[in-house]
């Protein structure tokens, strides 16, 4: 917009008007021709007085959609993913004083503001933030702040770069100041560009059109304001900037803001101030672009209105105009090189009039894959509109296979989104659905189903996938705990017995019904005293397993036959932990000593002339002792 004081008429409306159709031409109160309002928000809901630049924000994690707002103390931020019930979020105030002058652009998920006023620099923001608002509307902080300048009249951002260019900036002769943004909260100067003095907006980016010669370059379009031309300047190195070419047209007030067709050969251009100093109804400029070093004025195009013109933007075969007094404007520029440009639709959300001025309507955002667009009013506040056509177009369906583990239960319910390999619709926004989504046990392999992709219109397409189901849940098993076992002294072993037959180890599993059980001893092994470890695996019908073991102390009953001193001794408890209890029915127990399995002596006791004792084996290693009492009996004891 040209930097001059406007009186604004200021709109006293709090209600948030919900979707209206287009019809006979009107939408409620706003004249329309193709286009349904979807939602407002007032600047009295925003606690603002004047409205100017908007952007748009797309969260990759849900696909939410958002507006950015800029008005005169601040930047607003507003959930239109319902686009009938927009939710206003919050705001972040200016980094300084007030300005009716503010630009906002967003790249890797952060917002870039600059502002007219003097010190405000650029704020950035991490739209991120946007996720947990739980109470709006809230007041924001900026996440960092860039200081290489104090005001600018506009921000662009390439991309494909990570490059920002602030311009009408007091640095560089009012030209492009460029910042490094690929760290976005860490912007770092860059240099700048200012041979071809004041840039007033500018569009920048990675070239792929019909001139060779600079292809994958890094191409800037400046739009020169009251310099009247518009310069075109290979920006790829940022240390060395070249001036490619500049280009005039007759009848020039204040060259404003142009931008690309989809496939780079046209730049259309927008003069703020031609309407009024000439007389003619809005006007819209053509640049063949074909050769860059030699730019070429096509055609122009005149509007319906007399409306003054501010910024347009082009998204495949329509060019979207932001038409002041007379609203938004939808051209159809399919026809482009045969120099025809023709009205195809308009929202008009400033019904006063369609005169020259700059009342109404300063930017729109036609770029959210729901097809819905932002419009920034200056009176207004925010509309949300969109196309009245019906959506004819099918959805596109990608699939991609997968593999998916049963649970515990042996079944699971599919996320149809993880047979999705990438499908798509204009709208931006669509459903999954799935042929098949719950499995079991039965379906262990790989399974068809067919995923389909339904849009808001009800338009379909589909695929088909494989779901491979495994089933990668071990088994349960449980053993009996430690066990002490004895065999009679007549005998020489312990036959080791089918614990899994006996009930004493148990095993589950999520698909098979009888696990295989292995256990290690086999049944019928003989041991002799010792202690043993016992272990069991399990292994279902996909090869899961699962394991378990205890502890198997084997010891030898004394027999009838032996002394009476040794029959009297009584040793408990075995196995023992910690203490070892010791009794004589019919003698004193003189002294003690234990011996390991070695024949070591690992333990002495002398003068203890009592039928009781106990003795502390805590210190000993775990595993199998014989207990001497006075040299006639002999016990054995175990320590767990």
């Amino acid at each position: 917009m040209k930097k001059s004081l406007l009186t604004l008429l200021i709109l006293a409306c709090t209600q948030v008007f919900a979707q209206t159709p287009c019809n006979n031409g009107m939408a409620g109160q706003y004249p329309c021709n193709g286009y349904d309002l979807q939602s407002r928000v007032s600047l009295s809901d925003m606690n603002a007085n004047a409205a100017n630049d908007s952007w748009g924000w797309t969260d990759p994690q849900d696909g939410k959609e958002y507006a950015i707002i800029g008005l005169e103390g601040g930047t607003t931020f507003i959930d239109i993913s319902n686009p009938t019930n927009p939710i206003y979020l919050g705001k972040l105030p200016t980094h300084s004083f007030s300005s009716n002058w503010r630009d906002v652009k967003t790249y890797n998920n952060h917002a870039f503001i600059v502002s007219e006023d003097f010190s405000h620099g650029m704020q950035v923001f991490d739209l991120t933030r946007l996720r947990n608002v739980s109470n709006p509307p809230v007041t924001f902080t900026e996440d960092a702040h860039y200081d290489g300048f104090g005001n600018a009249h506009n921000i662009v951002i390439n991309e494909d770069s990570g490059y920002a260019y602030a311009v009408g900036t007091s640095t560089y002769s009012g030209g492009s100041h460029f910042i490094n943004i690929q760290d976005p909260t860490n912007p770092v100067a860059a240099g700048g560009f200012g041979g071809d003095g004041y840039t007033h907006d500018a569009q920048v980016i990675t070239y792929n059109g019909p001139d060779s010669d600079y292809t994958g370059r890094e191409i800037l379009l400046s739009s020169s304001g009251n310099e009247n031309y518009v310069s075109i300047v290979d920006v790829t190195d940022k240390a060395n900037p070249q001036s490619i070419s500049t280009i005039s047209y007759l009848n020039s007030s204040y060259t404003h803001q142009g931008w690309f067709t989809e496939d780079q050969r046209y730049f259309i251009l927008g003069d703020e101030i031609d309407e009024q100093d000439f007389g003619f109804n809005t006007r819209t400029i053509i640049f063949d672009l074909t050769d860059l070093d030699n730019p070429v004025l096509d055609f122009e195009h005149f509007g319906e209105t007399e409306a003054t013109d501010h910024n347009g933007y082009v998204l495949g075969d329509n060019y979207y105009l932001a038409n002041y007094a007379a609203g938004l404007r939808v051209l159809d520029i399919s026809d482009i090189a045969n120099g025809n440009i023709s009205e195809v639709g308009y929202f008009d959300s400033f019904s006063a009039h369609n005169s020259v001025g700059y009342e109404g309507v300063w930017n729109v955002y036609p770029y959210l894959g729901s097809g819905n667009i932002i419009i920034s009013d200056r009176v207004g506040g925010l509309f949300v509109v969109k196309s009245s056509a019906p959506d004819t177009t099918d959805p596109v369906a990608i699939c991609q296979n997968t593999s998916v583990s049963l649970d515990s239960n042996g079944e699971i319910i599919i996320d149809p989104a993880l047979l999705d390999g990438g499908s798509s619709d204009d709208s931006g926004s669509f459903s999954l659905s799935l042929s098949e989504n719950t499995f079991t046990c039965s379906d262990i392999g790989e399974n068809t189903v067919t995923l389909t992709v339904t849009d808001p219109s009800g338009n379909t397409d589909a695929c088909t996938a494989i779901i491979t189901i495994e089933d990668n849940t071990d088994p349960i098993i449980t053993c009996t705990t430690d066990t002490t076992v004895e065999y009679d002294s007549g005998a020489s072993f312990y036959t080791l017995p089918n614990y899994e037959a006996e009930g004493l180890v148990l095993t589950i599993d999520n698909c098979s019904q009888n696990p295989t059980v292995t256990q290690t001893p086999v049944a019928g092994t003989e041991l002799t005293e010792g202690i043993y470890t016992i272990d069991f695996q399990s292994e279902d019908a996909a090869g899961n397993t699962g394991n378990c073991s205890f502890e198997l102390t084997v010891i030898e009953e004394l027999s009838i036959n032996d002394n009476t001193f040794e029959n009297s001794i009584k040793v408990f408890p075995v196995p023992a932990l910690n203490e070892i209890n010791i009794t004589s029915e019919n003698k004193t127990i003189e002294f003690i000593d234990v011996y390991d399995i070695m024949g070591k002596k690992v333990y002495t006791e002398k003068n203890i002339n009592t039928t009781k004792k106990t003795i502390n084996i805590s210190s000993f290693s775990k595993g199998m002792y014989f207990l001497s009492i006075n040299n006639k009996a002999t016990k054995k004891i175990v320590k767990k």
